[in-house]
């Protein structure tokens, strides 16, 4: 509705007489005073009031907003001591002495209203309360279903929108209307197949209907691109689960054990893998690196230096199990880490151990060694996928420290 601000001052007080005789000739007195009362203020307030908008003491604009005839929107909530006019309105218009059938087709076009003004929680309320008068008539019980989906579905209330479809078409199967609404809600709830069907539904009613083609090819092509997803999927699933019976069967030729997912608090340690799930050999490093096959058909380990005297630690991805640790402390040495102030972490200068933490007990590592080789010492369990070496200085006053309370299996 426009608001009046601005308009020559004649033109509203001729509009105002129309009103007004018609509010008199109808037969509702009372409820009409509520209205008509604040009407014939008007009228004697907009003939005495300035004809220029420009004029400071022009305000019938702002007046005209607080009369329930020529508000441009509706309050919230009505509150009857403070808004009188507006709650006779109400009452008027939802009369519960009317028949279910009006007051419902009175609450769908309030609903339509809030739906044109994009308040779609207020336009779902009010099909919501059409639809609870339980009126007999089934076209307008599937038309408030439908424009109740219409909002929700602008909500991105998809599940609630389908179902509201869904009894619209219980109502009346043939309303095309709950057939695209729920076509849409299919769609976007990535139910291909099922949009398909209602389009094609829908099309047996009106061959012709533009939004049922367009939803029709649209979800045909999602479909078909979703089958290829699940294709694909399966195809690397098999891959996947090949690779890893491969590298299960090449640890467990190998005689390597390994330390299994906790299970009921306590460590499980298979020699040999025979109770070993696919699922349950990972690697926790912070890198996700995990071990792997090469295309030799070696193995290739994610494994971790640690240096407890400094508290630093190294990472090698990938060390090869025919690689020896000397080979790798070449390379990790080749200058010296800046928290080595003493200069003491040379290649020739590292003692190797790997720890039994179930014996509190320590083994030494020959640095001349592959990796294979302390992987299937008999004492050695591979933990969370990723082998652990420890490194000290020799004869360093923290290692015998270190040392003093545990049991040391030296070379």
């Amino acid at each position: 509705m426009r608001s009046l601000q601005g308009v020559d001052g004649k033109l509203v007080v001729e509009a105002l007489a129309d009103v007004g005789n018609i509010l008199r000739s109808l037969d509702t007195a009372t409820c009409i005073g509520c209205i008509t009362r604040p009407l014939r203020l008007l009228f004697d307030d907009v003939r005495d009031c300035p004809k220029s908008a420009g004029d400071p003491s022009y305000s019938s604009g702002r007046e005209l907003e607080t009369i329930p005839m020529f508000m441009t929107r509706c309050p919230a909530e009505i509150d009857a001591a403070r808004q009188p006019e507006l709650a006779c309105l109400q009452s008027l218009l939802f009369d519960e002495e009317r028949s279910p059938e009006e007051l419902a087709r009175l609450y769908k076009n309030e609903g339509n209203e809030y739906f044109k003004e994009k308040d779609y929680g207020k336009a779902v309320l009010s099909y919501t309360e059409g639809l609870k008068k339980k009126c007999q008539d089934p076209e307008l019980g599937a038309v408030l279903l439908t424009n109740r989906a219409a909002a929700q579905a602008r909500l991105g209330n998809y599940r609630s929108a389908l179902n509201d479809a869904i009894q619209a078409r219980r109502l009346k199967p043939s309303h095309l209307k709950a057939i695209v609404r729920g076509a849409l809600c299919h769609l976007e709830l990535k139910n291909f197949s099922e949009a398909v069907e209602w389009c094609e539904e829908g099309l047996q009613i009106d061959p012709k209907e533009k939004k049922l083609l367009e939803v029709r090819a649209k979800a045909s092509k999602l479909k078909r691109i979703e089958e290829r997803d699940v294709r694909k999927a399966k195809v690397m699933e098999r891959k996947e689960q090949s690779r890893k019976e491969s590298l299960l069967a090449a640890i467990k030729e190998r005689n390597i054990k390994v330390v299994l997912e906790p299970s009921n608090e306590e460590e499980e340690v298979s020699d040999a893998l025979a109770e070993m799930s696919l699922d349950g050999f990972h690697s926790d490093n912070a890198l996700g690196a995990k071990v792997h096959l090469d295309a030799d058909g070696s193995l290739n380990w994610p494994v971790l230096f640690l240096y407890p005297e400094h508290e630093q630690t190294d990472f090698i991805a990938a060390f090869h199990e025919n690689t020896r640790f000397i080979d790798h402390l070449m390379v990790m040495f080749a200058e010296l880490p800046p928290w080595d102030l003493e200069r003491k972490y040379l290649p020739s200068n590292l003692e190797l151990y790997f720890e039994d933490e179930e014996r509190a007990e320590m083994h030494e590592v020959n640095p001349e060694h592959t990796l294979l080789q302390m992987l299937q010492h008999r004492r050695y369990f591979v933990k969370a996928g990723t082998p652990t070496v420890l490194a000290f200085v020799k004869r360093s006053p923290f290692s015998k420290k270190y040392f003093s309370s545990k049991k040391v299996h030296r070379l």
